[in-house]
């Protein structure tokens, strides 16, 4: 069998390293979803209505890719939990919409971004500075020239 080309064996080393970065990366976020005991629905129906602000149920089951009657259910727990809550939307007053608490917006404004930066952080303060300089230019590079490509 033919040896890989050279470029392709560095393209795989590249993936490889990457890949093992963002699985480091990933290990204080996914230890704290651990904790919190969410299902992966629940993680992915929190993660929606975080990043949108506020849906109504049926935007929320196809944002989703749920049927109604399972998110509703898996808001039905968030909620008792206080997780979640409903309140009335302001467009439609038949309607309500469906929000993270305010415990947990809080959490995500201003704990989670310094969790999920501290293995960067705690990485470049045990680096040199020239490493650190070269991580940063490595990675500035390869973004460029992957952004580059048609």
């Amino acid at each position: 069998m033919a040896k890989p080309p050279k470029l392709t064996r560095m393209a795989q080393e590249i993936e490889d390293h990457l890949s093992a970065v963002r699985q480091i990366l990933r290990r204080p976020a996914e230890a704290e979803f651990a904790r919190g005991n969410l299902t992966a629905a629940q993680r992915t129906v929190m993660q929606a209505l975080f990043h949108a602000g506020g849906l109504s149920l049926k935007e929320l089951s196809q944002r989703v890719g749920l049927a109604h009657s399972t998110v509703s259910g898996i808001v039905d727990r968030l909620e008792k939990r206080g997780l979640a809550r409903r309140r009335p939307d302001p467009a439609d007053g038949r309607a309500s919409l469906i929000l993270v608490s305010k415990a947990v917006r809080d959490y995500m404004r201003e704990a989670y971004p310094a969790m999920i930066l501290y293995p960067v952080t705690a990485a470049l303060r045990r680096a040199k500075p020239a490493e650190r300089a070269a991580i940063l230019e490595g990675l500035r590079t390869l973004r460029r020239v992957v952004e580059a490509a048609p």
